[in-house]
């Protein structure tokens, strides 16, 4: 089954069992849950402990409108030093969607490093199948970007 369809057909299933997205896009296209990027995981995380950790609603910090949580307050710090140098790309949407050209959420844990820039996606397998081919998902994914980032649609 294609990506797509596998993507509609969760969107489907969602519908039909009355789950709801509780996500909300801001006006600059970054993946939110109830106001907080990445799940409420750390980004820096996923670059200085080498994996991802959920932040602590009571150690947060707001950059461009989005509210970020840090799993420590060293964490935290370095985030306020250098905070595009942590932060995912494609507003933290699914970069194996947006290689395909749309737009999909992202479970926390189906992440990545390359170049030094995180990048995460829909599920471990949709993660796996873009590094198979990182260099030409991420081209594909950079071109695709601008024309995605203002699309309302998003995959569950």
């Amino acid at each position: 089954m294609n990506f797509m369809k596998t993507m509609r057909t969760l969107a489907c299933a969602a519908a039909l069992t009355g789950a709801s997205a509780v996500a909300a896009i801001a006006a600059d296209s970054i993946n939110q849950v109830d106001g907080v990027a990445l799940h409420g995981f750390d980004p820096v995380a996923y670059f200085v402990q080498k994996r991802p950790l959920k932040g602590d609603p009571e150690i947060t910090y707001q950059y461009k409108g989005v509210t970020y949580e840090f799993h420590s307050a060293a964490n935290l710090a370095l985030f306020k030093k250098s905070p595009d140098k942590y932060l995912p790309q494609y507003g933290g949407f699914c970069a194996f969607a947006v290689a395909a050209g749309a737009k999909a959420d992202i479970d926390p844990y189906a992440f990545a490093i390359n170049d030094g820039k995180l990048y995460v996606n829909f599920s471990v397998d949709k993660r796996d199948s873009f590094q198979k081919k990182v260099t030409e998902n991420v081209a594909k994914a950079n071109g695709n970007w601008p024309k995605v980032e203002p699309q309302e649609k998003i995959y569950r």
